[in-house]
């Protein structure tokens, strides 16, 4: 019928080359694929790269992640894990096998921020670093304030403004550092060790404004959270806004919602350090009147006990007792005088009979020694009832209440000078008086209590 047939031409293709032909056309058909499944089998050996097998049903496709790529990661990829691999599809000439060359991983419905912020957490949790029991006390009246953050931030003026205002005398150390980007998770972290090392401030303020999670992500490095967690100056955590977390929120011993809040926080206002002086005075005014008023009540009771009608039976019979003694001095001393003067008035009658020179002569020797036996009789009559009343002094002065007085006692009357005894015997504005020791004082009843 004028037709030919022709067999096709046989092409006997090497292995080597096959498998080459073959990835380079799957490279230049799928060199941008985004790729959504399981991860299994992870490995991640000390070269850096990542290896691991990715599945969805009963498919599967290995996957490799090469450091230069990995070391972008903000998370760590697990067995389980839901992911969208983006990379290049390629064959692994070696085995033949189709494989992934992965560029970029993020996990499925949660950002890998998020899931790096998530492991990272629930690693520091579980080796107690968000322990509050770790967590320092912050001091109240700091002499010196160091602030980590920005020189050029917003949240830095802040923070001055607000502190100036609160307590104008505190002094102020800046270091400045990055707070966004690559670097400022170091620069941070310089600026807590500097502060350590130096020993200059009292405690630590890590301060930046709000922004995305990614502005964010500096504060959730891990070798910063251990040099926060191992400070050993208080550290004030003062980053982003309210409703923003980050690791170093958790491992600082305060977190502030702002960094205004910070400054609110750190130190106390002049205004309620008054306030709370004031306060203190006032209990301190109140626990004293308590005590005096328990001291008067002691003292009322005291007074009405059966021990002072016998101290003053006994004081009244000693002052009876030096005054009987006192009198019988007094007759000594006429009886004396007596003697005498009837001596000299049989002496004046013999002068009459004698020789008026012998006579006043052996008169005046015999009045001397009269003189001199009555002087020596009367001093040591004197100097016995001396004696004597000095130790009648002295007890009555024991038991006068006067001497209790010396003591700290006070005795108070109502307003017709009756000794009080309960506090029904006054009314409120009634005015008292107290007797101490030296002097008297008065007072106006406020308070009473029975």
């Amino acid at each position: 019928m004028g037709f030919s047939f022709r067999p096709p031409e046989r092409r006997v293709w090497k292995v080597r080359d096959l498998v080459g032909a073959v990835r380079s056309h799957i490279e230049r058909e799928y060199n941008d694929a985004w790729v959504e499944g399981e991860i299994s089998n992870f490995r991640a050996p000390d070269s850096g790269h990542l290896y691991f097998t990715l599945k969805d049903g009963n498919a599967q496709i290995r996957v490799v992640m090469f450091r230069s790529s990995a070391r972008l990661l903000r998370f760590r990829p697990t067995d389980g894990l839901q992911i969208v691999v983006r990379g290049r599809v390629t064959v692994y000439e070696d085995r033949g096998e189709l494989q992934i060359s992965a560029e970029y991983i993020e996990p499925k419905g949660a950002g890998s921020l998020q899931l790096a912020f998530e492991q990272l957490k629930s690693k520091l949790e579980a080796e107690g670093l968000f322990d509050p029991a770790r967590k320092k006390p912050i001091p109240s009246l700091p002499a010196r304030i160091g602030i980590v953050t920005s020189a050029q931030a917003a949240a830095l003026r802040d923070i001055l403004n607000i502190i100036a205002r609160r307590h104008h005398s505190v002094n102020v150390l800046i270091y400045p550092a990055q707070v966004q980007g690559d670097s400022a998770a170091r620069e941070v972290a310089a600026g807590v060790r500097h502060f350590n090392q130096q020993k200059i401030v009292d405690v630590i303020v890590i301060a930046r404004g709000g922004g995305s999670a990614e502005d964010l992500a500096a504060f959730n490095d891990e070798a910063l959270a251990r040099i926060v967690s191992a400070s050993e100056i208080p550290v004030i955590s003062a980053v982003g806004h309210e409703t923003d977390f980050t690791i170093v929120d958790f491992v600082a011993d305060l977190r502030a919602a702002t960094p205004s809040a910070a400054a609110e926080l750190v130190i106390l206002s002049r205004q309620e350090i008054e306030d709370h002086a004031a306060a203190l005075h006032d209990r301190l005014s109140r626990a004293m009147r308590y005590r005096l008023l328990m001291g008067r009540q002691a003292l009322t009771e005291l007074s009405q006990h059966g021990a002072f009608p016998r101290m003053m039976e006994l004081i009244r019979q000693r002052q009876q007792k030096l005054d009987d003694l006192t009198h019988r001095l007094e007759l000594a001393q006429r009886h004396l005088l007596e003697r005498a003067r009837r001596n000299w008035e049989l002496t004046s009658a013999a002068v009459r009979h004698y020789d008026l020179r012998l006579v006043l002569s052996g008169m005046r020797k015999q009045s001397e020694s009269w003189a001199a036996a009555l002087a020596a009789v009367m001093r040591n009559v004197l100097l016995q009832h001396k004696v004597r009343a000095g130790r009648l002094q002295t007890a009555l002065e024991s038991l006068s209440p006067l001497a209790i007085l010396d003591r700290g006692y006070a005795l108070v009357f109502d307003p017709e000078g009756k000794l009080l005894k309960s506090p029904d015997q006054v009314k409120l504005g009634d005015e008292i008086s107290a007797r101490l020791a030296h002097g008297e004082v008065r007072a106006a009843v406020t308070r009473k209590h029975s």
